[in-house]
């Protein structure tokens, strides 16, 4: 891995975090994902399920974590399954995790080679009467591929139909979504390296730059400080592709007058960041443009105050989309007929502003939380409003990682990424 090691104090806590919210007398396993194939003997960077990785550190392939607090044998509380390694595989692949090396990372004393699952688990399931399996509930998941995690529930609830079954994925929904001190050291380690890449492509932009030259300057600054890469798909968006939400093609060139909306930003240690910012190709913004944009940083200055413990999260959009109506009534966007004839269930703003917010940031980048359920203290937020007008050919977004304090407002993760127009301005035009 590219990424420092973590204290695996993190982990240690993590699981015992997650086993006081087990049922009495049970059993949960959680799989690390499949390295998936594209073509030939081609396949997709490997990517660690963040469930595993959370419980246990470990960041390979073929692994399985199996947790069981009651059970009568101690050293089989906590178990390690791992994909054997040798010296072949070092040789072919690189090398894989040792017993000794899986201790030092999980904190997890008992660690088995992975052909040895199938008969510990008969021993441990004969001892339980509740097995927790790992199902994907995110709010936001659409997923057709079947993984490995689907596999192993498929094939446990078959092998042992006896068993009562429980998930565990409301227990992680809760537990992921308030972060630990070291998990806010590892985002806030995130927000720094995007904050590095940023400042990278100020320097870069000038018209006739091309969309992708910006996400290799990008990439580049992201690899040389330990990142993987992206935290997510880059969007780098100039003129009115701004105006395409999802836009990922960066594949046109930046001309003079326009706008660049970046939604890029790194991760480091499999946790994320998420940045928004948008910058005027020719360095200068156009009073226009300075007005959208000033309008789109009020909205997120007085939506980051509202994130605070206690908050409910359908009553916080529609706080924010008050002030973004008054914004876009300043704008000229709307007039008073707009808000009196708006549909409730599609507010007037929503044609200049279509999409949430905030959303839970950590592991995954839009991560774990359950959005019925107060805000609480070390949650991590984004805040991200915007502005998209494709009759004037731009779009604003702006984002910062925010976490949520016990009394006062959030800090901010990415309070050193240049933001206000005027210090934009001056690093473009240095």
């Amino acid at each position: 891995m590219k990424y420092h090691p973590i204290d695996n104090k993190l982990f240690i806590k993590n699981r015992q975090k997650f086993t006081a919210q087990m049922k009495p007398n049970s059993l949960a396993v959680f799989n690390s994902n499949d390295i998936y194939p594209i073509s030939a003997d081609s396949t997709m960077p490997f990517q660690q399920h963040r469930d595993i990785f959370y419980l246990s550190g470990v960041d390979q392939e073929e692994s399985v974590l199996v947790l069981f607090p009651d059970c009568p044998k101690e050293k089989h509380r906590e178990i390690l399954f791992l994909k054997e390694t040798n010296e072949h595989i070092a040789i072919w692949e690189g090398e894989k995790l040792t017993k000794d090396k899986a201790f030092e990372t999980s904190g997890i004393k008992t660690v088995y080679w992975l052909k040895d699952m199938e008969k510990v688990l008969f021993e441990i399931m004969t001892q339980c009467d509740t097995i927790y399996i790992n199902t994907n509930e995110h709010y936001r998941s659409n997923v057709e591929t079947q993984t490995r995690e689907d596999r192993f529930t498929k094939w446990i609830k078959e092998r042992y139909p006896a068993h009562s079954v429980a998930k565990s994925n409301p227990i992680l929904q809760r537990l992921r979504s308030v972060k630990e001190d070291i998990e806010i050291a590892l985002i806030q380690q995130a927000c720094d390296i995007t904050e590095k890449g940023f400042r990278r492509v100020l320097e870069f932009v000038k018209p006739g730059v091309w969309e992708y030259e910006i996400e290799a300057e990008f990439m580049h600054e992201f690899l040389r400080n330990r990142s993987k890469g992206f935290a997510y798909t880059p969007i780098i968006a100039s003129g009115n592709n701004a105006n395409v939400l999802h836009y990922i093609e960066n594949n046109q060139q930046c001309k003079t007058g326009d706008l660049i909306l970046f939604d890029t930003a790194a991760e480091y240690a499999n946790y994320s960041s998420d940045l928004s910012r948008t910058i005027p190709v020719s360095g200068k913004y156009s009073n226009r443009q300075k007005s959208v944009y000033n309008a789109v940083n009020r909205v997120k200055k007085e939506a980051t105050k509202m994130l605070l413990p206690g908050t409910d999260w359908a009553e916080y959009h529609t706080e924010v989309g008050k002030l973004m109506t008054s914004e876009l009534l300043d704008l000229g966007l709307l007039n008073k007929a707009d808000i009196q004839n708006e549909n409730p269930e599609w507010p007037a703003y929503k044609k200049y502003f279509m999409h949430g917010t905030s959303h839970h940031m950590g592991l995954d980048t839009h991560d774990y939380g359950i959005l019925t359920e107060p805000m609480q203290a070390n949650m991590v937020f984004t805040v991200e409003p915007g502005i998209y007008i494709p009759e004037e050919g731009f779009g604003i977004r702006l984002e910062d990682d925010v976490v949520i304090q016990p009394t006062g407002e959030p800090i901010n993760l990415m309070k050193n990424i240049p933001i206000e127009i005027e210090e934009i301005e001056e690093i473009m035009n240095a």
